[in-house]
């Protein structure tokens, strides 16, 4: 099956169209923020992901992700947090590279109030598609992947997790020999609802 374009025009009016949602927070929860970068390649739509470098700690290392990271004292804003954390893991100045689109629901991992951890996304549209960019430790490549295949579901796989020696099956898409899954997918799911309740595809 042949992908069914996206465009930029319509990706842009969807989010403008959209109210994000933030759950009330609470004292005790960590705030956090990432970058949904997109581009127009080819006359296809394309967002920048991140495999992060394995390290002792991470509860993501090793995943595929979106640029980004917590909220520190620096911030203003978790927009803020979002540019920042993104210039510091690929060398990219969102402020002047890219054009803000907008902002989706913020979501809540681990609802036990001592753990729980608020992670809102905003997307971006970048401007220059051959802009050069420098990862930092915390990132061990960077990849972009397609929209138009994904927002149909022809890249849609299972990504299979041993847990407490239970085989356990999460949806994903595939890139370039690695899985997107579990909250970067719950991200491109609710960024996919949000530009097919808006737009028709092509």
């Amino acid at each position: 099956m042949a992908p069914k374009k996206l465009s930029l025009r319509e990706i842009k009016n969807a989010l403008a169209q959209h109210t994000p949602q933030r759950p009330t927070s609470h004292a005790l929860a960590r705030q956090a923020a990432v970058a949904i970068i997109i581009r127009s390649n080819n006359d296809f739509m394309e967002a920048l992901f991140i495999l992060r470098s394995v390290r002792k700690g991470d509860p993501w290392s090793g995943d595929m992700a979106f640029p980004g990271g917590h909220k520190n004292n620096v911030d203003l804003s978790l927009r803020e947090t979002a540019e920042r954390e993104t210039f510091e893991e690929i060398g990219l100045t969102l402020s002047h590279s890219s054009c803000f689109l907008g902002e989706l629901d913020t979501i809540e991992l681990n609802r036990r109030q001592s753990e729980a951890i608020l992670i809102t996304p905003f997307v971006y549209s970048l401007r220059d598609k051959d802009c050069v960019l420098h990862k930092n430790h915390e990132v061990a490549e960077i990849l972009w992947g397609p929209l138009d295949h994904m927002i149909i579901g022809t890249s849609l796989v299972n990504k299979e997790v041993k847990r407490n020696g239970t085989l356990q099956y999460f949806p994903g898409y595939t890139l370039d020999k690695q899985i997107i899954w579990g909250l970067t997918f719950r991200m491109l799911q609710q960024l996919f609802s949000l530009i097919s309740s808006h737009v028709r595809l092509r």
